[in-house]
């Protein structure tokens, strides 16, 4: 799927033109994941012609810069990959922020994928995520840990896979069909 200019939902106040650079954002720790699942996500994303975006490319920095932030809302949808380190990673937790916000204010799709995590540790910041946050509690910004709190709440009722199991391949073909149905769906409307 190449990128395209789209214009904005009928509920939108805006009267400008959506210009989309991806139709994929890619939200993950890459040290869990990307060398088996998102990896995996990713070439099967490609593989299909939808145009994906993995930060890859980036400099890993203190904070987030603005062109992540950007490609962040050029994107039709993003998949936020929960895995046990995800939050452990303040990079993560701002992409996550950044991504809730844009769901917020632009109504970018979110799938939240969780990876061997349960929805509920990511909810109530239990488990793995708990422990990251007594880490980030000491180390970082009130107001900055209450919006990433906030966003992982939000995130983890929404719709999404739960991937608990060996089968990933069968859960990617899942996100796959799902991605490329919620694509042509929104191009048909546009189109009409």
């Amino acid at each position: 799927m190449a990128s395209s200019t789209q214009k904005p939902s009928s509920s939108s106040s805006s009267t400008s033109i959506r210009k989309y650079s991806f139709d994929v954002f890619l939200s993950f720790r890459g040290e869990d994941t990307r060398n088996n699942f998102t990896g995996h996500l990713f070439e099967n994303l490609h593989r299909m012609g939808i145009n994906t975006f993995r930060d890859d490319q980036l400099e890993r920095g203190e904070e987030i810069k603005s062109e992540l932030l950007k490609t962040i809302e050029e994107s039709r949808i993003s998949i936020v990959v929960f895995s046990k380190d995800y939050a452990r990673s303040k990079w993560c937790l701002d992409e996550l922020a950044k991504i809730m916000e844009c769901r917020e204010e632009m109504e970018q799709i979110v799938l939240p994928v969780f990876y061997r995590v349960d929805p509920s540790d990511v909810r109530k910041q239990t488990g793995s995520f708990g422990e990251a946050f007594s880490i980030h509690e000491r180390n970082v910004d009130e107001k900055k840990v209450q919006r990433w709190r906030h966003s992982l709440m939000g995130v983890s009722c929404l719709s999404g896979f739960h991937v608990n199991d060996w089968y990933e391949s069968k859960h990617i073909e899942e996100i796959i069909e799902e991605i490329t149905n919620w694509i042509c769906k929104r191009l048909n409307v546009f189109t009409e």
